[in-house]
Parts: C-alpha cells; structure tokens; sequence
C-alpha cells in the first residue's frame, strides 16, 4: 500500500495552516548571540527611554514595564518613512521577555512585538527580536514590508549585541 500524505505536505503544495494557503499568522524574528549576561541585556532593553540612544529601529521610546501599560515607539525601518506607534505592553518577565501588542486599521492588523533572552550561560545569550502578525491583513502586511522589517530588526539586534557587549566588557568581567 503507498504511502498518501495530506494534501499540505506534497511537493509544491506550499505549507498551508487552516486549509487555506496564507491563512493564519506570519512571524518575522531575528536571533542573535550576545555575549554578555542576561541581567546586562535586560538593562538596556526594558530602557525604553535610552533607546534613542542605541537602537536604529526604535529612534524614540516611551512607557514603563506594567502589564497594560501604554507604549509610545517611533519606528523607522529601511526606506519607509518614522512612524510613531502607541502599543500596549502585555507580557513582560524579568530577565526573559518583553511583549507587546498593537493594533492597526480598526484591527484588520494586529501584531505582538517580542524581544526575548535566553541565557545560554553566565555571560552568553541568545535574544529572539520579532513579531507575529495576525488578522484579516496582518499577515498581507507583513509580506509586502518583509524586507524593511527583517533589515530593521536584525539591525537592532546587532546594534542590542553591540551595546551588550560593550557594556560587559566595558564593566572589566568576561
């Protein structure tokens, strides 16, 4: 008897969610190692306010960490025009992770924005910078920007990795 797979594993198929090619959320992540603690990323990414001072993406930011909280960003990815958004902050624990959530088009776009570290040892992590999107067009508006958003946020993983490292070895421990 040969072997049938359903119909989204067969060559050319394309993988398909819900039955429906496109049909359910699109992610966009950048990871990168950092060499440095956990406690010295944490430091530089809950900041909001010193992201000016590091983060290509996210020129200007504002809000504190309190579930629910409202977020104030300026976002300027490659080659499109600053754009200010007013997220909610839904998730956050110390050391891990930053969630956020936004909402866009009376919500035909919603989107949760992470940054998340994961100590691999004392003075190693990797960091997991990106964001899922979801609704009517969310994932439609993810793929048209894919590019400006994957350069954007893998710069500022790397200028995140620069800082942290700096920071570290700035500090005289290794």
């Amino acid at each position: 008897m040969a072997f049938n797979p359903p119909q989204m594993f067969k060559v050319g198929a394309g993988f398909v969610f819900g039955g429906k090619a496109g049909a359910g959320p699109m992610k966009i992540e950048s990871r990168i190692g950092i060499k440095a603690p956990a406690e010295v990323i944490w430091e530089i990414a809950s900041d909001f306010k010193s992201w000016s001072f590091w983060n290509p993406t996210y020129t200007k930011g504002a809000g504190e960490l309190r579930i629910g909280a409202p977020l104030e960003f300026t976002l300027e990815l490659p080659g499109e025009a600053p754009q200010v958004i007013n997220p909610v902050l839904i998730e956050w624990v110390p050391l891990e992770q930053i969630h956020w959530s936004l909402t866009l088009a009376r919500g035909l776009v919603r989107t949760v924005r992470y940054i998340e570290i994961e100590a691999l040892s004392e003075a190693s992590c990797i960091v997991s910078n990106g964001e899922i999107f979801e609704g009517l067009l969310g994932p439609t508006a993810a793929r048209s920007k894919r590019h400006a958003i994957r350069q954007g946020f893998t710069a500022m993983s790397e200028a995140l990795a620069a800082r942290a490292e700096a920071q570290w070895q700035g500090s005289g421990r290794k």
